[in-house]
């Protein structure tokens, strides 16, 4: 299926910006608890407040998005509030510090998403929307793996030094901006299809997008942050040098089999995918709970990836398909924010039970991802 060039390079944007923040994310976990000493719990409280933050700042960016009747700017100012987070995770002594530099990278992720989203369904026909997703989540997670691989590769070079892996990241960045910036054309709209404000919009959400919300939660809160993955590798004895393979093995399996997953959600039911999905996490995370080597923690990741492929592009396809064209900005956003509020909890959660066994965070995890299956038999899509 032949896609527009534009898709390709909003994928490639992506591709970039993940480079830049996973030669962040992929050594942050570690550089908070073992130099700045920050807690377990505090981690997966501020974890969860990272990750929870776009989703709730899409709620709002895509009403702007809407009302100002642009998609590409919007995006592009989001990008740009990330790319200018970098430098402040270089100079950072504190937990509080990173904390800040974490939120305001987030927040442009949050600004960019809804609006970006929204482009992709835009610019692409309803038969073609399962594949851009699927292509563009694919483009996502090879960034997110050559993040990880840069990083390991850096922090063998330069003697573990974080602070000069932090510095590098500002480059990918910057190219994403102006990549964005430069290579996109928004497409024209239609005057009469234009929404008058905000409140218009969410008024036009209707009860089988806000099926797909609760759908979306359900997940959400069956699959808490990835920080905790990077933490079990390093708990079970992979060294420090090593541990951005952790995210690397997450995202080749959502890299290989994203842009198939979606070209195949043209062709199965997707609750049926939904379902699978929810059984594969399940697994992930029982194997994420046994005490053993640190390999079993990498086969519980690849898992987590696969599950990951299996269910973004197919979720961002319900929400564009669900809304008229107008709302669909609102409609990621809202979506967003339900699903951030399910995030924030179950990483909270995490945390707390990370204090009485590492081992009890991945099998409530696995008994969370059964009963959303069980669930999500009672939410019509």
């Amino acid at each position: 299926m032949k896609l527009p060039r534009a898709i390709w390079t909003l994928g490639f944007v992506s591709l970039l910006m993940d480079v830049s923040s996973e030669l962040v994310h992929a050594l942050l976990p570690v550089f908070m608890v073992t130099t700045l000493g920050t807690s377990a719990l505090l981690l997966g409280a501020l974890e969860g407040l990272a990750e929870a933050t776009p989703l709730l700042v899409k709620a709002f960016s895509g009403s702007l998005s809407d009302a100002l009747k642009n998609r590409k700017w919007v995006a592009v100012g989001g990008y740009a509030i990330s790319a200018a987070s970098k430098p402040l995770f270089v100079i950072a002594q504190s937990t509080g510090m990173v904390a800040a530099a974490r939120l305001i990278d987030r927040l442009g992720k949050g600004i960019r998403g809804a609006p970006r989203d929204a482009l992709i369904a835009d610019l692409t026909t309803k038969e073609q929307r399962p594949a851009a997703y699927g292509l563009r989540q694919s483009l996502d997670s090879v960034g997110a793996i050559v993040g990880p691989l840069l990083a390991i590769a850096l922090m063998a070079a330069w003697n573990d030094d974080v602070r000069s892996v932090f510095i590098v990241s500002a480059i990918p960045a910057a190219l994403a901006v102006a990549l964005l910036a430069l290579g996109v054309r928004e497409p024209d709209v239609p005057p009469s299809s234009k929404p008058s404000s905000p409140r218009v919009a969410w008024q036009q959400l209707d009860p089988k997008f806000w099926n797909i919300v609760v759908i979306g939660a359900l997940f959400s809160l069956a699959r808490f942050s990835e920080a905790f993955l990077v933490l079990r590798a390093q708990e079970r004895g992979l060294a420090l040098t090593l541990v951005p393979l952790v995210l690397m093995v997450m995202n080749v399996m959502s890299a290989a089999f994203a842009f198939p997953f979606g070209k195949l959600a043209n062709r199965v039911a997707g609750k049926d995918l939904l379902r699978s999905s929810l059984m594969v996490l399940a697994a992930a995370d029982l194997l994420l709970a046994i005490d053993g080597h640190w390999a079993l923690t990498l086969g519980g990741v690849a898992l987590w990836g696969l599950q990951l492929a299996m269910t973004q592009g197919l979720l961002s396809t319900l929400v564009a398909d669900a809304v008229p064209a107008e709302f669909r900005a609102t409609a990621f956003g809202v979506f967003g924010l339900m699903t951030g509020i399910a995030t924030l909890l179950a990483s909270v959660a995490a945390g707390a039970l990370w204090l009485a066994s590492p081992a009890a965070t991945f099998l409530v995890g696995a008994a969370l991802s059964l009963a959303a299956l069980a669930a999500l038999r009672r939410v019509p899509t």
